[in-house]
């Protein structure tokens, strides 16, 4: 079974559709539709040259094609593409081709789908035929294409095979506008398949969408005059089969689409005018409409005189430009054909409007030249006159530094800045901030319009740092005393074993009823001893502190003891335990804040200052250095165009740690950065974090170490101290001087 399509894709007068360019590019794939796993396979392709000058490529797939490919053309620059779907593709993806009207052609592969661009060196029609494994398709050479007769050039997204009976519908239409300015309508389609024609109609553009169907709600007329773009109207509705869409700008403009998925989305960007460019645009490249010459010993200035009834120009030639020149140019821009005129004849142009002045170059430069040197020569005996511009916000002086010519450099480099000539001067009445300026008219009037463009109030911008400060503290302490007393009496003598030595005992004699006021066992220990007369064994109280081991905590939080007394043999032990345990958990905020001008540095700061006297100083003499322990914010605003806040900061935030030989101890905390923030946004500019761990263990050698006994040996001491240091940043435009935020 065969099939054949054929499309005739020429180019003439029709603009071309720039957006179409994109489709070659491999993200432009990502508008075709998910399909299902590729199960054909393009094994090979073929390029030769065909009977009546036909270029012929043969694609050589793996299984038969369930139809033809999708086919669509690109008129400028000259392409033609090939969609096939679920193929894969096992050639190279460039491949250079030596041919008359063949350059190349670009194999891509997405989702399934394998497209086949083929680069052409000028517009072609094409046959496309399908016989089982074997696809070709032959380009040549249409008959009647002449310029007159030519139609616009279209571009098609997706044109679906013929015999493909399947129509497609609208989803939504949405118009916004872009940040450039430009107009940007958001079609959103049922199938990613659906075909698509753009191309200009005289002031308008005209998409079609084929064998599309459009909801009732959406077939309607669209005024988007309001969003301040070149697009005034979208006007959707039906028309037999398809939808079409017409959209009305204004001006210049020129529109670029592209397709993602199911969404078409075209964009309409102004032109600003450019009086000294044949063609207005802001893509480069030559833009005009094409023609095609064919002259053999031409006069120039016919050329010319062909070119000018063909745009409508106006041209006035020069009565030196002369010479012929031999052209042979086919489907060429109008502005590329007369650019090629005069670089052959050395030629240039000067276009004022609608009229272009054409002579050679060194006739146009030097006249150039004379109307420089004649008013140099005006200016050099032009009456001066004399202004006064009365300065609201900027200040005189510095206004006269940048009006006043200043020489820089020497020789070949010297350079000269200012807007006075050397006639020109100014002065400055500080008392009323006047500016008194003397020159001619014409510098007078670039320093009033140099005036009305600086002399404006500045925005000012309110700036708000917080420092905050968190710290967590933990600690836990666990201490002991213990202690033994023993007493006994050999032959007399009294042994006692304590864990301090007993001083005078007579001191301490009490009777041995063991009745003390103030008694205290922890803090005394009792000794008998037998009466030296009578031979009565008495008990004695000695003042003394027996612990053998004293690791007890400072500043305990509580405290447990226990004493085991024999007042028979004055046996003592004593024990006592005591803990303390802390958490503490504090927050600092520091809110520094000052409002300042745009791109004027301010700083703001709170805290002590210590002056200290340093002697051995130059001479041998004293000198004071100030120590400062501040908190402070030192920025410069910078406000952007598009309302952004750039911010050259300096934050510090000091304490006083301690003193050290009478001098003081500063702990600082500082960040010194640049960043960018949206006007009421809040920046991190940074933070430390610290953590502190301790672990301590005082215990007495050997007895601090044996299981479970050895707490009573020893003293721990174990704390956690977490700080962490955050700084913040949040600049506020403000509006006007009453200090409104904006």
């Amino acid at each position: 079974m065969k099939t054949t399509q054929r499309l005739r894709a020429l180019c003439g007068k029709g603009r071309t559709l720039a957006a179409l360019l994109a489709m070659t590019a491999p993200l432009a794939l990502v508008g075709f539709a998910p399909t299902a796993a590729a199960q054909n396979v393009i094994e090979d392709v073929a390029v030769a040259k065909g009977a009546a000058g036909r270029t012929t490529l043969t694609f050589s797939l793996k299984d038969p094609l369930p139809g033809a490919p999708s086919v669509f053309a690109i008129a400028s620059p000259p392409r033609l593409v090939l969609d096939f779907a679920n193929t894969t593709s096992l050639g190279k993806a460039t491949n250079e081709v030596t041919d008359s009207v063949l350059r190349s052609y670009n194999v891509v592969q997405a989702q399934g789908r394998t497209r086949v661009v083929l680069n052409l060196i000028k517009s072609q029609a094409y046959d496309v035929k399908s016989d089982g494994k074997k696809l070709s398709i032959a380009l040549f050479d249409a008959p009647g294409t002449a310029i007159a007769d030519a139609a616009p050039a279209t571009g098609r997204f997706t044109a679906t095979a013929a015999t493909d009976g399947a129509t497609f519908g609208l989803r939504d239409v949405d118009f916004r506008r872009g940040q450039a300015g430009e107009g940007r309508i958001i079609v959103d389609l049922t199938d990613a398949n659906s075909g698509i024609d753009i191309k200009p109609q005289g002031k308008l553009l005209v998409v079609d969408f084929l064998r599309t169907n459009v909801p009732r709600n959406l077939e309607r007329k669209l005024d988007v005059s309001d969003f301040g773009t070149p697009v005034q109207v979208i006007d959707t509705f039906t028309q037999g089969a398809n939808t079409r869409m017409v959209i009305e700008p204004k001006g210049l403009w020129e529109h670029s689409a592209y397709q993602t998925d199911n969404r078409l989305i075209i964009e309409i960007k102004p032109i600003v005018e450019d009086p000294n460019k044949l063609t207005q645009g802001s893509r480069p490249g030559y833009k005009g409409e094409k023609l095609s010459l064919n002259f053999q010993d031409i006069a120039v200035r016919s050329v010319l005189q062909v070119i000018g009834d063909f745009t409508g120009l106006n041209i006035i030639v020069s009565d030196t430009v002369a010479g012929n020149v031999t052209l042979r140019l086919k489907d060429v821009p109008w502005d590329q054909a007369l650019d090629l005129v005069m670089q052959a004849r050395s030629l240039d142009m000067r276009k004022n409007g609608n009229v272009v002045w054409i002579a050679p170059k060194e006739e146009l430069a030097l006249k150039e030249k004379q109307e420089l040197e004649a008013k140099a020569q005006v200016a050099d005996i032009e009456p001066l006159r004399t202004e006064l511009f009365q300065l609201n916000y900027q200040k005189a002086e510095e206004l006269r530094k940048i009006l006043v010519p200043t020489t820089s450099g020497s020789g070949a480099s010297a350079s000269t800045t200012g807007v006075l000539s050397k006639r020109g001067s100014a002065t400055v009445d500080a008392r009323t901030n006047v500016l008194i300026v003397q020159d001619t008219p014409s510098k007078l009037a670039e320093v009033r319009a140099l005036i009305q463009r600086i002399d404006i109030s500045v925005k000012q911008v309110l700036i708000e740092a917080r420092v905050v400060i968190a710290d967590d503290k933990f600690s836990r302490q666990l201490g002991a005393r213990f202690g033994v007393g023993v007493g006994m009496n050999s032959n007399g003598r009294n042994i006692g074993i304590t864990g301090t030595p007993i001083g005078d005992p007579n001191q301490a004699n009490v009777p041995g009823t063991g009745i003390v006021t103030g008694f205290s066992p922890s803090s005394y220990y009792w000794q008998q001893k037998p009466d030296a007369t009578t031979g009565q064994v008495t008990g004695t109280y000695i003042n003394s502190v027996p612990y053998n081991v004293n690791l007890p905590v400072s500043n305990p939080a509580g405290t447990l003891a226990m004493t085991f007394l024999n007042l028979g043999n004055g046996n003592l032990v004593n024990l006592e335990l005591s803990a303390a345990e802390a958490a503490n958990r504090g927050k600092v905020i520091s809110s520094p804040r000052v409002v300042t001008a745009n791109n004027q540095k301010a700083s703001i700061s709170q805290g002590q200052e210590f002056k200290l006297r340093v002697s051995g100083g130059v001479g041998g003499q004293s000198s004071v250095v100030t120590i400062r322990a501040v908190l402070g914010l030192e920025v410069t605003p910078q406000v952007t165009p598009d309302g952004r806040v750039i911010l050259d900061v300096d934050v510090t935030k000091d304490s006083i740690a301690g003193f050290q030989d009478g001098s003081p101890i500063v702990n600082t905390r500082r960040v010194t950065t640049k960043v960018i923030a949206n006007n009421g946004d809040t920046v991190v500019l940074g933070g430390i974090y610290e953590e502190t761990l301790t672990d301590s263990t005082d215990k007495v050698p050997v007895l601090g170490d044996a299981p479970f006994i050895g707490n009573l040996f020893k003293r721990t001491n174990r704390g956690t101290d977490k700080q962490e240091l955050l700084i913040f940043l949040t600049p506020r435009i403000l509006t006007d001087t009453s200090g409104t935020v904006n």
